[in-house]
Order: C-alpha cells, then structure tokens, then sequence
C-alpha cells in the first residue's frame, strides 16, 4: 500500500510542474520589449516597390482592395512594432509577381482613420522586419 501512495504523489505533482513551467515560458516570451531598431529604417513611398506603390495609394483612396484579408486589424504579435491599443494597426497585401498566393509583402498602418493613417510600415518578410514609410521626402 505504501508503494501505491508513493508512485501516486509524483503524479499528482507533475500537472501542476508543467503548467508552472509552460506558464514561465508564455512570461518570457510575452515580456520582451519592442525592438525599436527593426523599425528605425524609412523609406518614401517611392522607394517602395511598384506592387507597393499601388497598394498604398489604395489605402489612401480607402479600398477596394483584391485581398479579402486587407484592412483587417494586424495584432503585432511579434512586437516589432511600437505597442498600441488592439485595433489600431490594420494590415494590407502587396501584391508579389509570380506567387497565386498573398505572399510575404505587407503595408501596415497604424491610426484612427484607416484612410488617413498616422504611420505606416513595409515588410517585405513577413513581419520579421518593418520600415517607416515616409509620404513626404
């Protein structure tokens, strides 16, 4: 009976270990600062590509947009971007010649008005990295 109880105990213990760790793990993860220098970079809106160029004049005119996924609210899960309240980022295609899919270039600006933006940023890598977009030289 002794050795029943014994085995028991390590069990009873072992959901409560994991959840502690996972919960260590989500913290850690969850408490690293926005890094500030993958967004130091501009460019104009001329220097961005002509997929580019079209897709924020689309912004500025406020659609239509060919992607059912444009204007829909960026998260900034990867916290690149400076942190916001939820809703502000909203997210846009850039069209990539030769791919039948979304690929990996996105315009996403940031404001009240989506189609008088505060700020908007350009990835050409799927959110690993992002660029200032500057409308005046």
């Amino acid at each position: 009976m002794k050795v029943a109880r014994q085995i028991a105990a390590p069990q009873r213990w072992m959901p409560v270990l994991l959840g502690l760790v996972l919960s260590i793990c989500t913290f850690l993860v969850q408490a690293r600062p926005a890094t500030e220098a993958q967004t130091s970079s501009t460019m104009s809106v001329t220097d961005l590509p002509r997929e580019g160029q079209e897709t924020y004049q689309l912004i500025r005119k406020g659609g239509p947009f060919p992607h059912e996924k444009d204007g829909t609210v960026f998260g900034n899960r990867e916290r690149i971007l400076p942190r916001e309240v939820r809703g502000f980022y909203r997210e846009y295609t850039v069209r990539t010649p030769g791919v039948k899919h979304r690929g990996a270039r996105r315009i996403v600006c940031g404001g009240q008005v989506p189609r008088n933006p505060q700020t908007c940023y350009y990835t050409q890598d799927h959110y690993a990295s992002f660029r200032v977009i500057v409308d005046k030289p």
